[in-house]
């Protein structure tokens, strides 16, 4: 009979030649257990998505209540659907006194790469501008709009031609910034570069960008796929800068492990998606109730475990636990995204792949092949951290 594995590799689109292959059975609290009944720590969830673990029985309550009353009805926006009122509602209040007090409309999506999408068209209509600027190295999705903003050409030139007026500059660089002018609809940005080992963005710079956008008429789009929903000991990673988005896109995170994602913006310019044209931007299964009911439980779940006061200690946990072993060439990051650098690929995935092996599950980066990622749940416990520190060190050393 034919196994999973061969039907995976048959009929699966496949992303890359070399796919972990790990076949899940269960997913339990911070771990994933294969068929086998092997237990691997999860130090990715899911790329920054199960930031409350897996199944976190406060989100499966809510999925399963919502499944008990209806799925999905209509066409995204036209009926009243109360997951997707209370929890705008709720990331209204969150983000309102943040955002200079305005009333916030959310525009729910299915992805992070949709809700780049979304964001990137309400610049448009609102400001009558083409001209978008972006950041190199950045990553903010693959879909033709998303993968625009990527500046690495061995991802983008087979799939071209893609937007066109997309121009880029150097992350945390000033002189630079006097390139935005009045032919820029918009500046797309993560406050942590989150493909390239989370490179930071300087405070000062982030503050000067958000002036000179002002100064221009440019919307600041702030990309939080990665970083929201409490990964860096905020909820949002901006709320610990000086500055404020025009326009906010938030995924991964937020579903707590359900598919689903937003662009927020305040109301009046969130508006112009209604009108001239009508239907200026539409989804089908954005907003889907079941997802709606999970993020709100999972904002629940951060709030009610008060997970975003641990973040920044098991942050230092980790540097404690790590900084001192030489191979090891830096670690960077911040909160609970983190990665770890050695010099070079090779290396990297040999450490990786015995990390694995020991039950540890991690992976390299997008734009950074040398460094490994360290993005565990928000519920990962110190006892845990611990245990993950001792396999990465005891993998380097195996890998000499």
């Amino acid at each position: 009979m034919i196994s999973h594995r061969q039907l995976f590799l048959l009929h699966n689109a496949q992303t890359s030649p070399a796919p972990l292959m790990i076949e899940i059975e269960k997913a339990e609290g911070n771990y994933l257990i294969n068929t086998s009944g092997k237990h691997f720590l999860d130090f990715l969830s899911g790329v920054s998505v199960c930031n409350v673990g897996h199944r976190h029985p406060h989100v499966i309550k809510a999925i399963t209540d919502q499944l008990g009353k209806y799925m999905h009805t209509m066409v995204y926006g036209e009926f009243i659907q109360s997951p997707q009122t209370l929890l705008a509602k709720k990331l209204n209040d969150h983000l309102s006194p943040k955002w200079n007090n305005e009333t916030l409309s959310v525009y729910y999506g299915n992805s992070g790469a949709e809700a780049i999408d979304g964001a990137l068209k309400l610049a448009k209509r609102a400001t009558g501008r083409s001209g978008i600027i972006a950041f190199k190295n950045a990553y903010h999705g693959s879909t033709h709009a998303a993968l625009s903003l990527m500046s690495n050409e061995e991802f983008k030139n087979p799939f071209r031609p893609l937007l066109p007026d997309v121009r880029f500059l150097d992350f945390n660089n000033f002189e630079q910034l006097q390139s935005i002018n009045s032919d820029c609809a918009c500046v797309v940005l993560e406050i942590i570069q989150s493909e390239t080992g989370y490179t930071l963005a300087e405070n000062n710079w982030l503050t000067a960008l958000k002036n000179k956008c002002t100064e221009v008429g440019a919307l600041l789009i702030i990309d939080e796929i990665q970083t929201g929903f409490g990964r860096t000991g905020t909820m949002f990673a901006f709320e610990q800068t000086a500055i404020v988005p025009d326009i906010l896109v938030c995924a991964k995170g937020m579903g707590g492990g359900m598919p689903i994602g937003c662009f927020i913006a305040a109301k009046q310019l969130m508006d112009k998606l209604s009108h001239n044209p009508v239907l200026g931007h539409i989804t089908t299964f954005g907003g889907h109730p079941v997802c709606c009911a999970a993020s709100m439980a999972t904002m629940e779940v951060i709030e009610n475990e008060n997970l975003l006061y641990g973040v920044a200690e098991k942050e230092n946990l980790i540097r404690l636990l790590l900084q001192q072993n030489k191979t090891i060439k830096n670690i960077s990051g911040k909160g609970l995204m983190l990665s770890l650098e050695f010099e070079n690929f090779e290396q990297n995935k040999a450490i990786i792949d015995k990390c694995i092996e020991k039950g540890l599950l991690t992976d390299w980066f997008l734009h950074a092949a040398n460094k490994l990622r360290l993005t565990p749940p928000l519920t990962i416990t110190n006892e845990e951290i611990k245990k993950a520190c001792g396999i990465i060190i005891e993998s380097i050393e195996m890998c000499g």
